[in-house]
C-alpha cells in the first residue's frame, strides 16, 4: 500500500506539475460550500482598498479577533495566497480571491495527504528556499489549545490545568515530529534535527502517518475561523470529563496530555472519562483504589512520580482483584512526561493487567506488562511505592523505564473510566472487594484479622 502511494506520488512529482497548478474545484457538499461562500463575502466587504471581490490580511485578522495566535492566522493567509488559481503563474499575497480561499479549504479539510502535504508546505513557506524542520513545529499545537480555550470547549477540563505548559507542548510537538521520516530513511531525533531540510514528499508522508496533524489543522479551521463547526465532532478530540465530587479537581494530566491519549483510544473510549480514583480525593488508600476501580470497564491508570514523570497504562478490560494475569493485546503502556509515547503489545507473553490484594503467596499491587516483581509498571499494595523495571525494556509492551527512578515513590495517582459504564458491570460494581474475590475474604478470616469495612459498607440489594 506505501510503495503503490509512494510510486503515484513520485509519478506526480516527476511530471513538473503541482497540486496547485491543477484545477482548483471545491469538494464541499452544497451546502457547506454556501457557508463558505458566506463566509468569503464577509471577509471580502469588510474593508476597502483591495482589489473587488479578494480580502487582505487585515480582514482576516479582524474576523478571526483573539480566537488564534496573530502567528498563525498569518500562516493561514499565506497558505491561501500561495494556491495558484486557473490561468496564473502565482498566488497573491496581496490579497485572497474567492478560487484561492475556496480551494485552500477545501484542499486542507477534505483533500488527500498530498493535497492536504501542499497546503502544509504552503502555510509554513515564510519565503522561497528550502523549508526546515524548525519551520514545521511552529504554531499548530499551541493554536489548538489556544482556539479551545478560548472557545470554552474544553469539555470540563477547564477547571483542571487549562493553560498548558510549555514542556507539555514541546513533549507534544516532538511526538509528531518522531513520525517524520527524512529521504534517506532516518526519523527525527530531536533537536540536532531541527535544521534538517525537509520537502513535500516528507510532509505527505507525515500527513499520511499522523491523522492528528489534519485533525489540529480541522480543529484551527472549523473552531478559529468559526466554519463548518457543526461538521467537525470536538468529543474524538476532547472527552468530556466527569468527576462525581463536586468543587475544584485539578488532574495530573493537563489538556493537551488528555487529547494525545485519547487519540489512541478505541473510538468508544473518547467521548467521555469518568474519574475513578484520585489521591487526591480518595487519600493513599490501595483498599480504596481497589474499590473504587473494579468493574468499571476499561480504564485509564496514571501517575506522577516525586521526581515529575508521568506515566500509566491503558487497561481495556474491567479490573478484577485476583491472583491471575488478565486483560488482552488492546492494552498498552504510555508515557506524558518528559516524553510523550506509548509502547503497545509486543506478543512475547499476556502479561497484559494484574490486581491482586489481601495473599500472602502472591505479589499484592497492581501491574502492568512483565513478570512478578519486575513488571513494566507496578503499583505496590503498600501505597505510595512502585517500580518500573526494563532492562532493556518490559516483556510485554517493549517499553522502557518509565518512572525517573526505577524503584520509585508517588504522591499523585488516578484512574478514569473510558466511556460510558456498560450494563454488565453496573450491578458488580457494588459490591467490595472481599466479596468479588472470595479467596482474600477466606485468607482474611483464616489470619485472624478483621474486616474493618464489614459494618461501613452497604449491602446490595441482591446479597442476604
Amino acid at each position: 500500500m506505501d510503495l503503490r502511494r509512494g510510486r503515484q506520488r513520485a509519478g506526480k512529482m516527476g511530471n513538473g506539475k503541482s497540486l496547485s497548478d491543477q484545477k482548483t474545484g471545491s469538494r464541499f457538499l452544497p451546502e457547506e460550500q454556501a457557508e463558505v461562500d458566506r463566509l468569503f463575502d464577509a471577509l471580502s466587504s469588510s474593508e476597502g482598498g483591495v482589489a473587488k471581490g479578494t480580502f487582505s490580511l487585515e480582514a482576516l485578522k479582524s474576523h478571526v479577533k483573539e480566537a488564534l495566535p496573530p502567528a498563525m492566522v498569518t500562516r493561514l493567509y499565506h497558505g491561501m495566497g500561495r494556491v495558484k488559481p486557473p490561468g496564473r503563474t502565482h498566488g497573491s499575497f496581496r490579497s485572497i480571491s474567492r478560487e484561492q480561499f475556496t480551494a485552500f479549504l477545501s484542499q486542507l479539510l477534505r483533500g488527500g495527504c498530498e493535497e492536504k502535504g501542499l497546503m502544509v508546505m504552503n502555510m509554513i513557506s515564510a519565503a522561497e528556499g528550502p523549508i526546515k524542520i524548525r519551520d514545521v513545529q511552529k504554531d499548530l499545537v499551541a493554536s489548538v489549545i489556544h482556539v479551545l480555550t478560548h472557545r470554552h470547549e474544553l469539555r470540563g477540563w477547564i477547571w483542571r490545568k487549562s493553560t498548558v505548559p510549555p514542556d507539555s507542548l514541546q513533549a507534544m510537538v516532538a511526538q509528531l515530529l518522531s513520525e517524520m521520516k527524512f529521504q534517506d530513511g532516518h526519523q527525527f531525533l530531536g533537536p540536532q534535527s531541527l535544521d534538517q531540510i525537509c520537502d513535500q514528499a516528507m510532509i505527505e508522508e507525515w500527513v499520511f502517518h499522523v491523522p492528528q496533524v489534519g485533525v489540529f489543522l480541522s480543529v484551527v479551521i472549523h473552531r478559529g475561523l468559526g466554519l463548518l463547526a457543526s461538521s467537525f465532532d470536538l468529543s474524538t478530540l476532547v472527552p468530556e470529563c466527569h468527576v462525581d465530587q463536586g468543587g475544584r479537581f485539578e488532574s495530573i494530566l493537563d489538556v493537551l496530555s488528555v487529547i494525545y491519549l485519547n487519540a489512541h483510544l478505541a473510538a468508544e473510549h473518547r467521548h467521555r472519562w469518568r474519574l475513578l480514583f484520585s489521591t487526591q480525593l480518595h487519600g493513599q488508600s490501595f483498599s480504596q483504589l481497589c474499590s473504587h476501580i473494579t468493574s468499571q470497564g476499561p480504564s485509564l491508570v496514571v501517575l506522577e512520580d516525586r521526581d515529575g514523570y508521568v506515566f500509566g497504562g491503558f487497561a481495556s478490560c474491567s479490573w478484577e482483584v485476583k491472583p491471575q494475569f488478565q486483560g488482552d493485546n488492546k492494552c498498552f503502556l504510555f508515557s506524558i512526561a518528559p516524553r510523550m509515547a506509548t509502547y503497545s503489545h509486543t506478543g512475547y507473553n499476556n502479561h497484559f493487567m494484574y490486581l491482586n490484594y489481601g495473599q500472602q503467596t502472591m505479589p499484592n499491587g497492581l501491574g502492568m506488562g512483565g513478570q512478578h516483581h519486575y513488571f513494566g509498571l507496578w503499583v505496590a499494595a503498600d501505597f505510595g511505592k512502585g517500580h518500573s523495571k526494563a532492562k532493556p525494556a518490559c516483556t510485554t509492551y517493549n517499553s522502557p523505564q518509565l518512572s525517573a527512578q526505577e524503584d520509585f515513590l508517588f504522591d499523585k495517582m488516578e484512574v478514569w473510566g473510558l466511556g460510558n459504564l456498560l450494563e454488565e458491570y453496573e450491578g458488580k460494581n457494588k459490591k467490595s472487594i472481599l466479596d468479588s474475590n472470595p479467596d482474600a475474604r477466606s485468607l482474611l478470616e483464616i489470619s485472624g484479622r478483621v474486616r474493618h469495612s464489614e459494618g461501613l459498607r452497604e449491602v446490595p440489594e441482591d446479597e442476604d
